[in-house]
C-alpha cells in the first residue's frame, strides 16, 4: 500500500479522503489544512492533523502527498513535494501561467525517480476510456474534430464569484478538462490558434475579474484538426459534461444526456429522467480510477499514462483562450 496524505480539506479534499479509504492500494496516513473546522473533519476521519505543508513533508511515514488547494498554489507546493522527496498527485490545473508549469517540469526531471500526476480524471471514466479505444482501434477512422462542454448546475451563492480571483478564468478551470480531452482523442496535435467569446448571463461580480458565465471557444491544431468548446456555471438542470468526436468514417458521443440513473419518469409533464447534479455523481467511479493509476505509476515505477506535459498543454491552451476573450481577438501559439 501507498501511504498518502490529503493536503487541502475544502470540498475536494473531504471528499477525497473517504474515496481513497474504499481502495486496498492506498493508505490515507494524514490530512493537513490550517482551518479551525479541519480539526472537526479530522477526527471524523480518525486521522492525525497537520496545520501545514512542511509538516507534512517532514512525516517520514508520508510516501505521497494528494494536493486538493488552491489553484495558486499547486505549482509551490508541487515543487516543496518533489524536493522533500514524496510523489505527487495533484488536482488540474497544473498552474494558471505557462512559465509556473514548466518549473514543475524541470523540479519534476530533477528527480526522476518520483511521479508527479495532475488529476485529469475524464480520461479514467469507463465511458470516455472506452471512446478512446474504439479511436484507437480506427471504429470513426481519422478523428478531426472535437466538441466538448462542460456545464454547471447554477449556483445561486455566488460560489464562482468568491472563487474567480484564483481560479484562472472559466476556460482554465472548467474547459481545461475538455481541452486535455480534446488532445487527447485527436492524438495530441500541435495547437496552432485559438479564439473565444463570453457572455455574463448571471453573474454580474464575474465583470470585475475579466472573467464570463458562459464561455465559447475554438481551438486550431495542426493536419486541420479542430476543438469547439463550451462552459456554463448557470445550468438550471444539474451538471453535464458531454463529448462529441468526429472522424472520417463515423463519429462518438459520451454524455449526451447527463442521466443520474437508468429511471424514466411518465407523468403530467412527460417522459423524463433526472439529471447529475453535479460532477461528483458524474465522474465518482473516475477519481478513484486516476488516483490508482497514480498508485500504480508508483509501485510500478513508470510514468503516469498522463504526463506533465499533457498538463501543461492544457494550460497553455487555456492561458491563451483567457486571453482571447480578455482582448477579444485570436491567439496564436
Amino acid at each position: 500500500m501507498l501511504n498518502i496524505a490529503v493536503v487541502g480539506l475544502g470540498w475536494w479534499g473531504r471528499i477525497i479522503v473517504p474515496l481513497a479509504k474504499t481502495s486496498s492500494r492506498l493508505r490515507v496516513v494524514r490530512v493537513a489544512d490550517p482551518a479551525p473546522a479541519a480539526a472537526q473533519f479530522a477526527a471524523s476521519q480518525d486521522l492525525p492533523l497537520s496545520k501545514s505543508l512542511d509538516e507534512v513533508l517532514r512525516d517520514p511515514q508520508v510516501e505521497g502527498v494528494v494536493l486538493c488547494t488552491p489553484h495558486t498554489q499547486h505549482t509551490d507546493q508541487i515543487v516543496r513535494a518533489a524536493n522533500a522527496g514524496k510523489h505527487v498527485f495533484c488536482e488540474k490545473p497544473l498552474a494558471l501561467d505557462l512559465s509556473e508549469c514548466r518549473r514543475v517540469e524541470a523540479v519534476a526531471a530533477q528527480h526522476p525517480r518520483l511521479k508527479v500526476m495532475i488529476g485529469y480524471g475524464r480520461r479514467f471514466d469507463p465511458s470516455y476510456s472506452d471512446a478512446y479505444d474504439k479511436i484507437r482501434s480506427g471504429l470513426i477512422g481519422t478523428p478531426f474534430l472535437v466538441r466538448s462542454q462542460n456545464l454547471d448546475m447554477n449556483d445561486p451563492s455566488g460560489f464562482f464569484v468568491r472563487f474567480a480571483p484564483t481560479s484562472g478564468g472559466i476556460f482554465l478551470d472548467c474547459s481545461v478538462h475538455d481541452i486535455d480531452l480534446a488532445r487527447w482523442f485527436l492524438g495530441r496535435p500541435k495547437p496552432l490558434r485559438v479564439f473565444a467569446a463570453g457572455t455574463i448571463a448571471l453573474h454580474e461580480g464575474l465583470r470585475e475579474f475579466g472573467d464570463v458565465d458562459n464561455g465559447v471557444a475554438t481551438c486550431e491544431f495542426e493536419d486541420g484538426k479542430l476543438a469547439c468548446f463550451y462552459a456554463s456555471r448557470t445550468m438550471a438542470h444539474g451538471h453535464e459534461s458531454s463529448t462529441e468526436i468526429f472522424g472520417t468514417k463515423g463519429r462518438l458521443a459520451i454524455g449526451e444526456n447527463p442521466r443520474l440513473n437508468r429511471v424514466e419518469i411518465s407523468d403530467a409533464h412527460g417522459v423524463r429522467n433526472e439529471c447529475t447534479p453535479t460532477f461528483y455523481e458524474r465522474f465518482e467511479e473516475a477519481f478513484l480510477r486516476e488516483t490508482l493509476e497514480f498508485v500504480q505509476a508508483v509501485q510500478d515505477d513508470r510514468s503516469p499514462a498522463l504526463t506533465l506535459r499533457d498538463a501543461t498543454e492544457a494550460t497553455r491552451i487555456g492561458v491563451a483562450l483567457r486571453e482571447s476573450l480578455q482582448t477579444r481577438r485570436a491567439v496564436e501559439l
